[in-house]
């Protein structure tokens, strides 16, 4: 069934409600209500039962369930090695003892160069990167917009530059979908990435602003804030998250091994399972499973340490582990209803939708344009990248071919413009995680990043513009 104009109804009224009172989550339920309601054919009480039953149906990926209980771990994860003082001591080596980190922009730099070293899943590289850098960049004052903004724009604006992972798989995977022919998907591939503006404007950016503290709009108001009153977050914000902080057992001695030694040991499991499940190629490997997989053990290796340290008894253990996991729950729903709505959106067929009408009417040279525009309009409303990808290929890919337009500008216009809205939207599970790690409040990260990808956004149409009459 075709629902036209309604198809885009939940979306829109989903973003429009997050940044009208700043709460995603009652933002996130009327939006799947709507789109349940929608599909039921606007019956209400079916579309009330069907908004229930699409929560429950999100459990049925694999995918979703595991980044949803990573997220668990996670929180215990962090919870376990700030009680076990674990990141004052690594603070403390960092910035005190050995004096790597003796700046704010030493501090952003580093956030950055680890998001660059994390490059096999978006997710990963938020929830890596966010957990490792927060310390250093709460104890060099780093407001927590520019925090999440720089985590954020290191995972899959960077995973899609350098998609020596499952992204390659993909990426190539939604060429061949729109035509290009297998043998020459990879090079088309690659002849696309330099021409994917948005997401090199985005990532290069993020370097400059992190070393030489370049920022403007609402990110310079965050900083300035910090540098005068030393208030990590809004206060209106922070008031209204109400965020509880943990601090270490009392009288523990401040051990950075806490930290590194469970840090390392994620990192070290999520890699060897890349190579397992990829047969001894990390790029092939499953993200999820070694996400998983790196969360468990990290989360066993602190536990162990704590009880041989005799921090806590094993009754104590569990309870800091609980504990520790409910600190999570709140951003882990919005994660859960975020997922929900990308689901009833494409069920909605949005993305189809918006494709016709602005696909309808155009000249060969503005195809790159067009397709960057609507690949942004699609991820943003929807929330995801690779959807978006999936839409747009079989559309824009096959019309270039036919125009005689350069399938990789094209390719590359819509692979920047999915990214656009994954990097954007408030909905997007990226866009959670990045600030469930960094401690950014969602609508903050939002509003500060807004003029940003705007401007990068701005800049790649305008060259997309050009290069659609001479490509």
């Amino acid at each position: 069934m075709e629902y036209g104009f309604w198809s885009i109804v939940p979306p829109l009224v989903t973003i429009a409600l997050a940044l009208a009172i700043k709460n995603v989550f009652i933002a996130l339920i009327i939006g799947i209500f709507l789109a349940s309601w929608i599909l039921a054919d606007f019956h209400l009480f079916t579309g009330i039962n069907d908004t229930f039953y699409s929560l429950v149906h999100t459990f049925e990926s694999n995918s979703n369930t595991i980044v949803l209980m990573s997220m668990l771990l996670i929180g215990a994860l962090i919870y376990l090695i700030e009680r076990s003082g674990g990141i004052e001591g690594f603070v403390d080596i960092m910035v005190k003892k050995r004096g790597v980190i003796k700046s704010k922009r030493a501090a952003a730099l580093f956030t950055w160069v680890l998001g660059i070293v994390v490059f096999t899943s978006g997710s990963l590289s938020c929830m890596v990167t966010g957990s490792v850098a927060r310390p250093l960049n709460d104890s060099m004052r780093l407001s927590h917009e520019k925090a999440a903004f720089l985590v954020h724009t290191t995972s899959t604006p960077w995973c899609v530059l350098f998609p020596l992972s499952g992204w390659l798989a993909s990426m190539t995977g939604y060429l061949t979908s729109g035509g290009v022919a297998e043998e020459s998907a990879i090079n088309t591939l690659i002849q696309s990435i330099p021409l994917n503006f948005y997401c090199i404007i985005a990532v290069l950016f993020a370097f400059v602003s992190a070393v030489f503290s370049l920022d403007f709009g609402p990110m310079k108001k965050a900083e300035e804030r910090v540098n005068r009153t030393g208030e990590l977050d809004d206060p209106a914000s922070a008031a209204h998250d109400a965020k509880e902080s943990s601090a270490p057992v009392s009288g523990v001695k401040p051990r950075a091994k806490n930290m590194l030694i469970p840090m390392a040991t994620m990192v070290g499991t999520i890699l060897a399972v890349l190579c397992v499940t990829g047969g001894g190629n990390p790029t092939q490997g499953d993200g999820m499973q070694s996400l998983l997989w790196g969360c468990m053990v990290s989360v066993l290796v602190v536990s162990v340490m704590c009880m041989v340290e005799k921090l806590f008894t094993l009754d104590q253990l569990v309870s800091e582990l609980i504990h520790g996991m409910s600190t999570m729950l709140p951003i882990a729903c919005v994660l859960l209803f975020g997922l929900t709505m990308g689901s009833l959106v494409s069920g909605l067929d949005t993305g189809n939708y918006l494709s016709s009408i602005f696909l309808g009417v155009l000249t060969p040279a503005l195809l790159p344009l067009l397709t960057f525009i609507i690949s942004m309009l699609l991820s943003f409303s929807t929330g995801t990248s690779m959807g978006t990808m999936a839409i747009m290929a079989v559309i824009a890919l096959p019309m270039a071919a036919n125009m005689g337009t350069s399938i990789p500008l094209v390719a590359g216009a819509m692979f920047g413009g999915s990214i656009f809205g994954d990097h954007a939207s408030p909905i997007s599970d990226t866009t959670i995680m990045s600030c469930a790690t960094t401690g950014c409040n969602i609508i903050d990260h939002v509003k500060t990043q807004m003029p940003y990808v705007c401007c990068f956004a701005g800049i790649s149409m305008v060259l997309y513009v050009i290069l659609g009459f001479f490509m």
